[in-house]
């Protein structure tokens, strides 16, 4: 026979079983790394929001009523994202005021706090919404 230069067909094969393997082990850890950058994104977002929220009732003495309010008063930029939902939405926690205190309307309507509308579990077992 004559000297041919290339790969048989055994080879390929290893080659392509090799490469399979290393995707197989690749991929899951690829998944896991994204779901982890966006609870970590979600966690940073809920921070700025609450943390704006709070500057703005140590400087007004009353809870913002929207958080577009936030956004007007210069406490947002804007109103980021929940990197789990995609949507600018979120579950919006009001004031509610205890049996012995005396209602305000202006108090009763501010927002204290916010959560992710999603009820995925997160990969440390709890829901995105109680973060």
């Amino acid at each position: 026979m004559k000297n041919k230069k290339g790969f048989t067909l055994v080879e390929i094969i290893i080659v392509l079983v090799l490469i399979g393997i290393l995707v197989s082990i690749a991929l899951p850890i690829y998944r896991n790394s994204v779901i982890k950058a966006k609870e970590s994104v979600l966690k940073e977002n809920l921070f700025q929001i609450r943390d704006a929220i709070s500057k703005f009732y140590q400087d007004k003495m009353k809870y913002p009523t929207s958080l577009e309010e936030l956004v007007e008063s210069k406490y947002l930029r804007k109103i980021p994202m929940d990197p789990i939902t995609n949507k600018q939405e979120w579950d919006l926690i009001r004031f509610e005021p205890e049996e012995a205190e005396d209602f305000d309307p202006e108090i009763a309507e501010g927002i204290i706090d916010v959560k992710s509308f999603s009820q995925d579990l997160a990969t440390d077992g709890t829901k995105y919404c109680d973060f």
